[in-house]
């Protein structure tokens, strides 16, 4: 069994909200293997925080913003160690004018917007500057663009969650309204793709998987764990893909069939959503 220590199962906890014994035996069960023990809690039954936390819960500021044509946009977060800093104007006004440079230079990935000029320095040079006026770690790592026939952004709960997404057609009435709702949609309800389609397979066996050992821990026949596993499946599915999900302004309705009131082709080809803490 594998030695586990008090921070890495501090970690597992924080990722997944389970209790700090059911995270420590998690770790011990699985050599150390945080995805694994993931699974294992909730297998268990265990509390687990819906999504998956990769990165460590820092403080920062998102902002999403889009041109005037809204056929290209941005999204992007910068991290800090405290809320004040975060908030501070010259930390708030650096981010924004990043967000101002990729939608003027349009850069192609990460790389290339760290290399950009921001005045007389470069985008990272810059940040090493402000790194050395305010004494506190910071880090650029989260950025995206989306060019489409129409992009929209949305800046949520004081820039601690932005969304960014892309809608396959713009001559529509009502376009803008629907782009802002299906936005907000994406910041609330946290769907990890657009269709069922769109799920990886290693996410699909996964929760195959969690979902055999469930009814198996509630005493259902080997014979019929599969169609109970489908079943939750489709639920996941429904819950976490965009266009399946409830709309949140109309739980009559679905995403999809909300897009398609207006054009039975009109759909979301693209989105991203970053949250300051996962």
């Amino acid at each position: 069994m594998a030695n586990i220590t008090a921070a890495e199962v501090a970690k597992l906890r924080k990722q997944t909200g389970a209790g700090m014994m059911d995270c420590k035996k998690a770790l011990q069960e699985n050599d150390g293997d945080f995805e694994k023990a993931i699974d294992y809690l909730r297998k268990k039954g265990a509390k687990v925080a819906a999504k998956r936390a990769d990165k460590e819960a820092t403080e920062g500021y998102v902002i999403a913003k889009t041109n005037a044509n809204k056929n290209f946009g941005v999204l992007l977060m910068v991290n800090c160690e405290t809320d004040f800093v975060g908030k501070s104007a010259d930390f708030v006004n650096f981010v924004t004018s990043l967000a101002d440079l990729a939608l003027e230079q349009k850069p192609a990935n990460l790389e290339a917007m760290k290399a950009l000029k921001l005045g007389n320095v470069t985008v990272a040079g810059a940040l090493d500057e402000l790194v050395g006026k305010t004494g506190e770690k910071m880090e650029f790592d989260t950025f995206a663009t989306i060019e489409a026939p129409k992009v929209y952004g949305y800046n949520h709960l004081g820039n601690k969650i932005g969304t960014l997404l892309a809608l396959n057609k713009a001559d529509i009435d009502g376009i803008d309204d629907k782009g802002h709702d299906i936005a907000m949609q994406i910041a609330a309800m946290n769907p990890v793709a657009i269709d069922k389609s769109n799920v990886t397979q290693e996410t699909i066996d996964r929760e195959i998987e969690v979902g055999k050992e469930l009814a198996r821990q509630e005493g259902k026949p080997e014979a019929i764990l599969d169609k109970i596993a489908q079943g939750r499946l489709g639920k996941f599915f429904k819950e976490n893909t965009l266009l399946n999900q409830d709309f949140i302004k109309d739980g009559k309705q679905t995403v999809g069939q909300y897009l398609q009131a207006s054009d039975k082709d009109l759909t979301v080809t693209e989105f991203y959503r970053f949250a300051l803490g996962g």
